[in-house]
């Protein structure tokens, strides 16, 4: 099953370079786990200043410009993976964040971890 990992973090990052060990780690775990076919796709995204929400309220669809600094916390990257069970996908969003510890220890931060809905079998 394929899951949506989100990392999150306040928005006091969005300007601050992640180290570089943090990086070199990140390279080796995306490398490992698309060797096991668990890694499908994945990146950093940038800072918020950098984004636009498109919102629908009330019929009304609006752009706004970003940095939003109503925001408490961030998405600042995701990675979609594909996992036999929810533990194994639980297992990889720790190994993930566990790198995090290691090589950032000032970071603080989630990993929100989430199945893809499953797809509609086509009628028989």
């Amino acid at each position: 099953m394929r899951y949506m990992m989100f990392i999150k973090h306040t928005q006091d990052y969005g300007n601050v370079k992640a180290p570089a060990a943090l990086y070199e780690a990140m390279g080796g775990f995306v490398e490992d786990a698309t060797k096991k076919g668990q890694f499908i796709d994945g990146a950093g995204l940038q800072p918020t200043s950098a984004g636009n929400r498109v919102r629908l309220e009330n019929g009304t669809i609006s752009v706004t410009d970003g940095p939003f600094t109503e925001s408490k916390e961030v998405v600042g990257g995701y990675a979609i993976i594909d996992a036999k069970s929810r533990e194994e996908a639980l297992d990889l969003a720790k190994r993930f964040m566990e790198l995090h510890r290691i090589h950032w220890p000032t970071f603080e931060g989630e990993c929100e971890v989430r199945p893809f809905e499953q797809e509609a079998q086509p009628a028989s």
